[in-house]
């Protein structure tokens, strides 16, 4: 692929993160999005560099979800940094609730075996097959393809919220308000699988920056 020119442009779940405000000029935080999520991923790719790689896939738990919070989570969904937000997002919930994921990716996988092939989590998914599938998806996009990272992000999205909404179905007249906000969860992560895959689409058309 061509290079690119780009324009110079605490656990918290997606809708919480994004209800975080600076003293930031609206106009400047989009360009400093796009500008700091460019030369990231430019500057990883081309140094090839395993060390800054991993780096990079650690950089929440180095810099905290608030600072990465204030540079990308105002984002347009469509962009690479919107992208970036998202896979660090679901790598936070991952970390963080393991269990849980794991247990709707579970339910999810023989409704949704499809996008279980292109997520490629391990068989059978647990915890520590779900946090390795998040750690190899950010180590594509700084180091191998970055569609296909994208598409493998947005497969597991689908997959988690095809469990999650089994999951909604199975509460429903036991605790109302864990299956409204299981529903949720589901609605959200498949909002986030569509951005993904879209995403790698306008990567490969290189429409995304």
């Amino acid at each position: 692929m061509a290079e690119r020119r780009f324009r110079r442009p605490a656990m918290l779940d997606m809708e919480e993160a994004e209800q975080i405000e600076g003293d930031i000029d609206p106009a400047d935080r989009a360009l400093i999005a796009h500008e700091t999520a460019a030369a990231m991923v430019s500057q990883a790719r081309a140094s090839q560099d395993p060390q800054l790689v991993d780096r990079l896939v650690h950089l929440v738990d180095e810099e905290g979800i608030d600072t990465i919070a204030m540079l990308w989570s105002k984002a347009e969904p469509h962009t690479l940094p919107g992208s970036l937000w998202r896979l660090y997002m679901i790598r936070e919930w991952v970390k963080h609730d393991g269990e849980t994921v794991a247990r709707s990716y579970h339910r999810g996988v023989h409704a949704a075996h499809v996008r279980h092939a292109i997520a490629g989590v391990e068989d059978p998914p647990g915890p520590e097959e779900v946090q390795r599938l998040a750690d190899a998806i950010l180590s594509g996009v700084y180091a191998g393809d970055l569609a296909v990272a994208l598409e493998r992000a947005g497969a597991f999205c689908r997959v988690v919220a095809t469990g999650a909404a089994f999951e909604a179905e199975s509460d429903e007249g036991h605790a109302d308000a864990r299956a409204h906000r299981t529903t949720l969860r589901a609605a959200q992560l498949l909002r986030t699988g569509e951005d993904l895959e879209l995403n790698a689409r306008m990567w490969r058309e290189e429409r995304l920056d």
